[in-house]
């Protein structure tokens, strides 16, 4: 459609964002809900801040990992190399929003963001840091309630479980939504866009899989489990994350899957919405290699103390990305500001391909943060790995054992059995 009928691709536009709504709509409650739950049945604030730390040590090590494949991909592949580009000449009226918003980021904005100006502030903006430091409060204290929390806790529990029936409902629109957001970017920007700078593009892809393929798949390695099974286990969220350039709109299904895996709910509960935030691989990558690519296609010399001072700033900014909307893009924007010396105006060199490049991004954050559930899970102890191989190496039979044996989650989605 975008290709044959680009005018009416982009009219389809609606379709992408309504679906994109429909799923952040749900996003704060569920978050609120499984975490309270979690968090409250987990044990108190000792076990808590354990697997908050140990989130934290992941999600660090993860993100520094992708932000070198980045670099190294950019430096080794250049795909920025012989394009001569004079940003004197670089009409930059296009990157002045992502300007203005990167000078905003600095850390003691970030570290105040994260403390909502009130509960109702926090869950009207859809602030998933703001909501999981309130949830984390109130399942601390229903914890403390012991006995008296209990009718609390269980009715938290079933608005869980409502709350993920609805979005079993709006999963239904999912291929509608991922048709009129590919359909958009396509009529929008074109392929003569893409094959412009094709090598960029190419050079990104290529090191989003190399960190799929050998970090995370390192990581499952060692956690006991199959790269490729647990692709092909969340074959369903990738191809959403994928069609609508948002890992967003599958963080409840990844939420419900990881905890149908074998890790530990209140685990899952805790580590996924926190990787949304400070687990962004695929961003990491964008950041480095793009970075990388402005420098070339500029032709800006930067001496190794220089690229070591980028590298630290991109620590931080990579964090950061989550706090805004046009995250990737604002971050790259932030840390250009905060280095000086590279041209900030080469922004306009990826405004075109930015949306297809997010795709890649929205899909490695995506599986990273599956990972990183399954990794703090083993960590604690709490991953049922042979039940996690069993669901891997045939699903649908694991959910039809499941049913059979009536033990199914009542918030997981369940197929419909005559009778």
């Amino acid at each position: 459609m975008g290709v044959l009928r680009p005018a009416l691709g982009v009219a389809l536009q609606p379709l992408g964002d309504g679906f994109i709504r429909l799923v952040r709509m749900l996003i704060a409650p569920i978050v609120f809900t499984t975490l309270v739950s979690g968090i409250a049945r987990m044990g108190g604030r000792r076990k808590t801040g354990r697997v908050a730390w140990r989130a934290v040590v992941v999600f660090e090590a993860l993100t520094t990992l992708a932000l070198v494949v980045g670099a190294i991909a950019g430096l080794g592949l250049r795909p920025g190399s012989g394009m001569g580009v004079d940003p004197s000449r670089i009409d930059t009226r296009a990157i002045g929003g992502y300007t203005t918003a990167g000078k905003a980021l600095t850390v003691s904005d970030f570290l105040l963001g994260i403390i909502p100006k009130d509960v109702v502030d926090a869950f009207a903006k859809d602030d998933v840091l703001q909501v999981v430091l309130f949830s984390v409060l109130f399942g601390l204290a229903l914890s403390a309630l012991r006995e008296r929390g209990e009718e609390m806790l269980s009715f938290v529990d079933d608005f869980s479980a409502l709350f993920f029936r609805i979005m079993a409902i709006v999963m239904r629109a999912a291929p509608l939504g991922a048709f009129g957001a590919v359909a958009f970017t396509v009529g929008k920007f074109g392929l003569g866009t893409v094959l412009g700078l094709g090598k960029v593009v190419a050079v990104f892809y290529l090191a989003c899989a190399f960190f799929v393929l050998v970090c995370l798949g390192g990581v499952l390695r060692f956690s006991g489990l199959r790269l490729f099974r647990f692709l092909r286990y969340l074959r369903q969220e990738v191809l959403i994350t994928f069609g609508t350039s948002s890992s967003e709109s599958a963080l409840p299904l990844l939420m419900e899957k990881m905890g149908r895996l074998g890790c530990s709910e209140p685990v899952v509960g805790l580590v996924v919405p926190l990787g949304y935030s400070l687990n962004l691989a695929g961003t990491a990558i964008y950041l480095t290699l793009a970075t990388t690519f402005i420098v070339q296609a500029t032709s800006t010399s930067i001496s190794p103390w220089k690229a070591m001072e980028i590298f630290g700033i991109l620590l931080f900014t990579s964090k950061t990305a989550a706090a805004v909307t046009g995250s990737g893009f604002v971050a790259l924007a932030a840390t250009l500001l905060a280095v000086g010396n590279v041209p900030v105006a080469g922004l306009t060199l990826l405004v075109g391909i930015d949306r297809i490049m997010s795709e890649a991004r929205a899909v490695t954050n995506l599986v990273g943060n599956g990972v990183a559930a399954v990794a703090v899970s083993r960590w604690e102890g709490e991953l049922d790995l042979a039940r996690a191989r069993r669901v891997l190496s045939d699903v649908a039979a694991a959910e039809r054992e499941e049913y059979e044996a009536g033990k199914v989650d009542p918030k997981a989605s369940v197929p419909d059995v005559p009778g």
